[in-house]
């Protein structure tokens, strides 16, 4: 969900377009943060929003050109492939002898849809040498017609709805895939699509990059929207599904005045994602602008922040990551141990999530040269990371896990469980801009940024499905 705000976009765009020849930036005009809060305030409905970023390589670079080191030579910010994102999580390619995350269903639920997730992911997959996925799509309320020119945002939609499919087969290559495709980004069409998706048992986990800012929701817990979800989540938990969503790319205010977090990841049965800044090693085997993809650190997605937005900030500020205390729900009895608030707070795990260490995506709704792989960006990439993941250590243990909150933080507990399942991410903050704006530090242990951290999946792996063998070579 990164987003392009106010006089910056002229900014970035420039930058880009002189430093990527042939480059386009796409995205969708969407309404202001004010003005959603007062449509909000005005109808009593939630308004979700995605905003993501997509910065096209050159018309005439193939997927495998990109290379991270080339990628930053040549634009500026880092490109990762599905096998570099695999190396540095240490995410397995194969669990038990089948492709992580076989056995396993993972839906989705975007507004709109896109009308080539289907063709775009096939697209994906042959650049990168993935098996072919296993996609349904649903639409619960019927399915819109795509045109952007008609509906503000739908172009948005489309991207994000490219990049949640994308993101779960690379991460859990095995998997069915249920996008559940709702009518509008209204609060009432969202419930409708998330209902669907639990009332017929369409995944093991369930994957939400949108969102809205509490302080936007007409009142507050009270909001009859906001009420009937946090009833379907509790359902989801109650049959054993886990659930995630996007803790937001606007730092801790989410673009408003104060600090506040995003809903839905501010429920308490949501496992809230936030973002990081990915770094990798050089593969001194080769030459300089190469990577082996072995984890190298990470800090907290700020690149308001001079110190920690990376390789000279050339194509400006696109964003920071949420995380902030909720308004509405108390803390859970899973965190109070460690956030020290008596208010749920945001986030609860991190995932690469900066546009300058971007995951490549393919678009092909764009028409023209304007279809190809874009570097994509946004915490609207952690959530479906973590869903994948989730879906994958399912497979291994044999089981759902419900809400997954209650076993992370208890791994967490354990010192020696906690560095071998996740990366403490321990540099940055999410004060946007830095350093005016309200915002939190990332710290040891936990922290409203980067919560528990990031994961080292063959750690959890081996905590939780200590009997299922794991292959990290892809096939």
């Amino acid at each position: 969900m990164a987003v392009w705000r106010g006089p910056r976009r002229t900014c970035a765009a420039a930058a880009a377009a002189a430093l990527v020849g042939g480059a386009a930036l796409v995205g969708s005009t969407v309404a202001s943060s004010s003005a959603a809060a007062a449509a909000s305030a005005g109808t009593g409905s939630i308004v979700y929003q995605v905003r993501p970023i997509a910065i096209q390589a050159s018309a005439s670079t193939s997927a495998a050109g990109l290379t991270p080191g080339a990628c930053i030579a040549s634009v500026g910010l880092a490109c990762y492939d599905p096998q570099i994102l695999h190396q540095a999580y240490q995410v397995p390619w194969t669990i038990d002898g089948a492709a992580a995350g076989t056995g396993e269903q993972v839906a989705i639920v975007d507004a709109y849809g896109s009308p080539t997730v289907a063709s775009d992911l096939a697209t994906f997959d042959a650049a990168f040498g993935l098996p072919p996925a296993d996609l349904h799509v649903y639409h619960p309320d019927g399915q819109p017609t795509y045109n952007p020119r008609q509906v503000a945002g739908e172009t948005g939609w489309a991207e994000e709805t490219s990049l949640d499919v994308q993101t779960v087969h690379d991460l859990a290559p095995g998997a069915r895939i249920n996008l559940v495709v709702a009518s509008s980004p209204d609060g009432n069409a969202i419930n409708v699509a998330e209902d669907y998706a639990v009332t017929h048992h369409l995944g093991t986990v369930l994957s939400m990059s949108f969102g809205a800012p509490e302080a936007a929701i007409a009142g507050g817990g009270n909001n009859l929207q906001l009420q009937q979800a946090d009833a379907i989540f509790h359902q989801a938990v109650t049959q054993g599904m886990s659930l995630f969503a996007s803790s937001g790319d606007r730092g801790a205010t989410n673009g408003l005045a104060a600090a506040n977090a995003l809903f839905p990841a501010s429920d308490p049965e949501v496992t809230a994602a936030g973002g990081t800044d990915l770094f990798v090693r050089a593969d001194t085997s080769h030459n300089t602008t190469s990577t082996n993809g072995s984890y190298a650190g990470e800090t907290a997605w700020n690149d308001s922040d001079p110190a920690t937005c990376p390789f000279g900030c050339t194509l400006g500020v696109f964003g920071a990551t949420g995380g902030a205390p909720s308004a509405v729900f108390p803390a859970p009895a899973y965190q109070t141990a460690v956030s020290g608030q008596a208010m749920r707070t945001t986030s609860d795990v991190a995932f690469n999530a900066s546009v300058y260490t971007s995951t490549l995506v393919y678009l092909g709704f764009l028409g023209g040269s304007s279809n190809g792989f874009y570097f994509f960006g946004g915490t609207s990439e952690s959530a479906p990371s973590w869903a994948a993941i989730t879906a994958d250590l399912a497979q291994g243990a044999r089981h759902g896990f419900g809400l997954l909150n209650t076993t992370l933080y208890a791994l967490a507990a354990n010192s020696t469980s906690y560095h071998a399942d996740f990366h403490d991410v321990t540099v940055g903050n999410n004060r946007d801009p830095y350093p005016s704006a309200p915002g939190f530090p990332a710290r040891s242990g936990y922290d409203l940024p980067t919560g528990l951290g990031t994961p080292i999946v063959s750690g959890l792996l081996a905590s939780l499905a200590p009997h299922a063998t794991a292959g990290y070579r892809q096939p």
